[in-house]
């Protein structure tokens, strides 16, 4: 059976992040078939063209980790119904310099996990957006919409909530099987 190498890039930075938190759940739950390595892109400094001369070594750092995968799980926040800016920039670096996109190509799926009821449905969708213009052919079905994130997980970031981490089960198993359909 072959192991296919998944990117994890979560749009929060905070420590106790509920996204980090989901991250580590999908993560243990996931099909043997998949390994995973969490991005740190908090570090990277912001696009600007301007430094392609000689780009920072966050950047060829990240180019170098997105290349190097078959498989891409974005779990993200949703601030002002979109995605965190820490997040854009990633895509933005990753996309650069023109023709050169290392997101191209790679199947992806995308979590929202948010504190409320509605889940983080805005930034699900304008992820969504830009994984089109970087031909990141991201997963339909199932969606996942994490609402009521701060009530799913004990003191120690544990995921307590059965029938969540039954969903998110499915969702990795589902995942799997776009990544093993679409990953060249």
């Amino acid at each position: 059976m072959k192991k296919y190498k998944i990117a994890v890039i979560v749009g929060s930075l905070r420590k106790e992040s509920l996204n980090l938190k989901t991250a580590k759940a999908l993560i243990s739950l996931a099909p043997e078939s998949l390994s995973f390595e969490i991005i740190n892109i908090g570090d990277l400094p912001f696009f600007n063209q301007d430094l392609e001369a000689t780009p920072p070594n966050e950047w060829v750092t990240l180019r170098n980790q997105i290349s190097a995968v078959d498989g891409l799980l974005f779990v993200t926040p949703e601030y002002n119904r979109s995605v965190p800016a820490v997040l854009k920039n990633a895509l933005d670096v990753g996309s650069r310099p023109y023709g050169k996109n290392t997101w191209n190509g790679k199947p992806g799926a995308i979590v929202s996990v948010a504190i409320g009821n509605i889940s983080g449905f805005g930034a699900n969708h304008h992820l969504r957006q830009s994984l089109v213009f970087l031909n990141v052919p991201a997963m339909a079905q199932p969606e996942a919409y994490i609402g009521n994130a701060a009530e799913l997980f004990d003191d120690h970031g544990k995921l307590t909530n059965d029938s969540t981490k039954d969903f998110l089960k499915s969702y990795m198993e589902a995942f799997e099987k776009w990544v093993q359909t679409i990953a060249q």
